[in-house]
């Protein structure tokens, strides 16, 4: 439910406007930024990262509490403390990504989950998050496409979960390789449109702004 927040159709219901009619009808934060401008924009993308990070975040502290305190005999039939956490917050991430992208509040026809994937894993994968931002800013400073950026980052995620996993000599999470490949293959799902008319010649591009004298 908190994922499923459509903060961008309501920012723009305020401004009088239904953003579904405007620009590539996306109620995400690149359509925002674009018809109602940077500040606007700005803020429904960290909306939209808060409404990830907040459920995986939270929850994540309550099934630790549990885990320490009420120690559960049942949850420990399915491995270890880790494990568990990470499961978790899987389920708490994918349940976020699913909520904003088929938000219940428009018809279940919601946005593509790029903002959104980066605040649940921001709440539980810090180091994959940095990854993932490295990489969109590199792809989108050389290509300008905020959907190619968008999907290049989500396809490193699961590569980047398997790297750290064994660069600190541990066997990747299962639950979080899961998570990876969801959130890529959602990415690319999401984007169809976006493919389309890139292979048209016809997607928006972020032009740098000439000086004038």
């Amino acid at each position: 439910m908190i994922g499923a927040l459509p903060f961008g159709f309501w920012i723009a219901k305020m401004r009088g406007i239904d953003i579904r009619e405007h620009g590539s009808g996306n109620i995400g934060a690149t359509n925002i930024f674009r018809i109602l401008g940077p500040p606007t924009g700005i803020l429904v993308f960290l909306l939209d990262i808060l409404k990830g990070f907040a459920p995986v975040a939270v929850g994540k502290v309550m099934v630790e509490l549990e885990l320490k305190f009420a120690q559960p005999l049942h949850l420990m039939e399915f491995g270890s403390r880790h494990d568990i956490i990470s499961t978790a917050c899987v389920l708490f991430a994918l349940s976020a990504v699913i909520g904003h992208n088929y938000t219940f509040w428009l018809g279940f026809k919601g946005g593509k989950g790029i903002a959104t994937s980066a605040g649940v894993m921001l709440a539980f994968m810090p180091g994959v998050f940095i990854g993932a931002l490295v990489t969109w800013i590199l792809v989108f400073i050389t290509s300008r496409y905020v959907a190619i950026a968008s999907m290049m980052a989500a396809l490193v995620i699961p590569f980047q979960i398997y790297i750290i996993a064994l660069v600190n000599d541990t066997s990747p999470s299962v639950p979080e390789l899961v998570f990876g490949i969801f959130a890529a293959l959602m990415a690319i799902w999401r984007h169809r449109s976006n493919i389309k008319r890139l292979l048209a010649g016809t997607e928006l591009r972020f032009e740098r702004k000439s000086k004038t004298a």
